[in-house]
């Protein structure tokens, strides 16, 4: 049994403010899952925080490129370094954000180690790039294509290490069966996206088993799982900055994610975007802390 390592990446750096004035809630996610004892139903080890800098726009305009980047690229070298070290030692990072930029943390650690693959369950894409959107800013909406080398250098090729991930290990799971036409340049590239629908039609174990042994092949040295909590259907996850109608279930989230958390060429998880702010009562961090705690445990 490897030992599960929590470590907090409480960044909202990726994400644009819920209004003027405001920061994104998500930076209170660790805190959230901590309080609903998730280290000790887990049996997991503390990992400690990586704390990120300060959230400052600053005279950010459209057209700008990323905002934030700078600190989004000193986030990531320093986020790679914790996750890095837990996965050379055989731990197995269990990685609570935070907006989907801190992703990128956990491909550039991977990347310096070898060649892993991508399951990332996501209700949208995030391959939003220059080479598709006038509106790139948000790298919580882009960390996908920064981590296959679309996008601006200083978040691309840190550490000259570019791309972090091929398109041929990225798999996309959780994607709303009407965001079909965002799809279709991923299909192009090649890059497996398994909507709602299909999950729903094959079984989130029978896909979620085919994943695990599809990227257990000689040229990968293991694989990482993405979890946006906006992959949930929002009658059950609303706390998100992008409640999308029409996605999973608690169960099926669990039955998709248990294969691969069991599978030895998993090496670690990231749980992003739930914000405790749109969440008054807790019952959707409660939620989601059960999800996690269930998707550990093996029949």
């Amino acid at each position: 049994m490897r030992n599960i390592v929590v470590i907090d990446a409480p960044s909202n750096l990726g994400l644009r403010p819920p209004a003027p004035g405001t920061v994104p809630g998500c930076y209170k996610l660790a805190g959230a899952l901590r309080e609903q004892r998730i280290l000790q139903r887990l049996n997991a080890l503390e990992g400690g925080v990586v704390v990120p800098p300060r959230y400052d726009r600053g005279d950010w305009q459209e057209g700008d490129g990323v905002f934030n980047a700078d600190a989004i690229a000193s986030y990531t070298g320093r986020l790679a370094d914790r996750i890095e070290h837990h996965v050379r030692a055989g731990d197995f990072p269990l990685v609570l954000g935070g907006d989907c930029s801190i992703q990128l943390g956990a491909s550039l650690a991977l990347r310096r180690i070898g060649r892993y693959g991508l399951a990332a369950v996501d209700a949208s894409h995030d391959f939003r790039h220059p080479g598709n959107s006038d509106h790139v800013g948000a790298a919580g909406g882009e960390e996908l294509a920064l981590a296959t080398g679309r996008g601006q250098e200083d978040l691309t090729n840190l550490e000259g290490l570019k791309p972090y991930l091929r398109d041929a290990d990225v798999r996309l799971f959780g994607i709303r069966d009407y965001f079909e036409e965002d799809t279709a340049e991923l299909a192009g590239l090649k890059i497996p996206v398994v909507t709602v629908g299909d999950i729903r039609e094959w079984g989130a174990d029978a896909l979620a088993r085919a994943t695990a042994e599809a990227f257990a092949i000689p040229q990968l040295q293991g694989f990482w799982v993405h979890l946006d909590a906006d992959v949930l259907d929002p009658s059950v996850m609303p706390a998100v900055d992008s409640p999308d109608p029409d996605g999973l279930f608690p169960d099926e989230l669990v039955a998709l994610l248990r294969p691969w958390l069991a599978s030895p060429h998993c090496v670690g998880l990231n749980v992003t975007i739930y914000d405790p702010d749109l969440d008054p009562e807790g019952t959707a961090g409660a939620l989601l802390a059960d999800v996690v705690v269930d998707a550990f445990a093996q029949a």
